[in-house]
């Protein structure tokens, strides 16, 4: 989203030539270094052959991946909306606002469910990140961070944590405790930190990890114990906005999107880059495995959703509508995976029908555009947070 990415120029001596210029973080071998940009494009011609240059191999890039994307349509052979022809159709959804949050003094930037189904944590632009009981609307905690833009926001798999981070290039994690009287500040853990703004986080299958992305162009599994860095990925070439760790509990595999427009899947082991994704036209804002863990969906500021099947390695089906011009921001899959709720920006949440590909019903009542939407552990709801402040949920 472009109201949400930011360039940090730094300026000092290079790492190679020593020579103060404006400065570009790079990565050789996993190895975080600052170079000028004469120095890059000159280590990027080192190792040519006769007669190559860079446009020539990048042309050559272009090549394979037409012919890659040629194997792909052969072995396309039906559209999804197609097989599902005799699936019954979705009748209304009586889906209305149940609870307003409003505490935040400025635009809520994200938002996550606790396990409990009954608990989640949001975080603004006004600083603060706050925990709330969904059910009685209370505030159980407050943190006011030491900047603005608190872009990413977690809750811990057992409940007893939280995890935050934005325009600080940081990750903290505060853990939670029954004293709603307590200053979480004072007990403040830095995990991570990124060269660039933190733009998403998620805690693993268990409160000692933590995956986080950045605009830097990378993601990053961190020990929370330790603030050590336990595997980077490398394979974005801009800003990385939105991450989702595989539903599976043994899974080891995550999605990350970015402003390259690409949809990358993970491998936590190895650090790999097993699959790519690159069919929307523009900045993917979210991307949200399917529940089975088989397939999973991207919003993008092309006004599209699209659903990718990592076993058909291939895109299988797009969410849009001529009369929809705003982009998704955020995405989330019912329990049962019938259902697909994007939010927008033009204010809306829409509710897609995952296998017909229609659009089943629009929801109103934010005032400004959905940042961030997710449907709560049990399936019973969903919370959408917004730039006006509140955070709403619907069931």
């Amino acid at each position: 989203m472009c109201d949400q990415t930011f360039v940090a120029i730094t300026f000092g001596p290079c790492d190679r030539c020593e020579k103060n210029f404006p400065l570009m973080s790079i990565y050789i071998q996993g190895e975080a270094a600052t170079y000028c940009s004469f120095c890059v494009d000159t280590m990027a011609c080192e190792g040519l052959t006769k007669g190559e240059t860079l446009v020539t191999l990048k042309n050559e890039s272009d090549s394979l991946k037409k012919k890659l994307e040629e194997e792909r349509n052969k072995l396309h052979d039906i559209e999804l909306h197609k097989v599902a022809e005799k699936v019954e159709v979705l009748g209304a959804l009586p889906i209305k606002t149940r609870r307003v949050l409003k505490g935040h003094s400025n635009k809520v930037l994200c938002m996550d469910w606790c396990k409990d189904k009954r608990r989640l944590v949001s975080s603004s632009q006004d600083g603060k990140v706050i925990v709330w009981d969904a059910f009685t609307l209370n505030k159980e905690h407050g943190v006011t961070m030491p900047c603005t833009w608190v872009m990413a926001c977690a809750y811990a798999p057992s409940g007893c944590a939280i995890a935050c981070g934005g325009l600080d290039n940081k990750c903290c994690v505060f853990p939670l405790s029954l004293d709603k009287n307590e200053n979480l500040a004072a007990k403040k853990k830095n995990v991570a930190m990124h060269t660039n703004y933190l733009s998403a986080c998620s805690f693993t299958n268990s409160d000692m990890q933590i995956l986080t992305s950045s605009g830097d162009g990378t993601c990053a599994l961190w020990d929370v114990e330790s603030s050590q860095l336990l595997q980077s990925f490398h394979g974005h070439t801009a800003d990385v906005l939105s991450l989702h760790l595989a539903p599976s509990e043994t899974g080891n595999t995550f999605v990350s999107g970015g402003c390259d427009k690409k949809c990358n899947v993970w491998d936590m082991r190895s650090g790999q880059n097993v699959q790519s994704f690159e069919t929307h036209d523009s900045d993917v804002n979210c991307v949200r495995y399917y529940p089975s863990g088989d397939a999973f969906a991207s919003a993008s500021d092309d006004a599209t959703c699209r659903l990718y099947d990592l076993r058909a390695d291939r895109e299988v089906a797009i969410y849009q509508k001529d009369s929809i011009i705003f982009g998704a921001t955020s995405v989330d899959f019912s329990q049962s995976g019938r259902l697909l709720f994007a939010g927008y920006n033009d204010y809306t949440v829409n509710a897609w029908d995952v296998l017909k590909g229609t659009r089943v019903s629009i929801l109103f009542g934010h005032e400004n555009r959905i940042s961030s939407l997710k449907v709560s552990p049990d399936g019973t709801a969903f919370c959408s947070a917004s730039w006006d402040n509140t955070l709403r949920i619907w069931a």
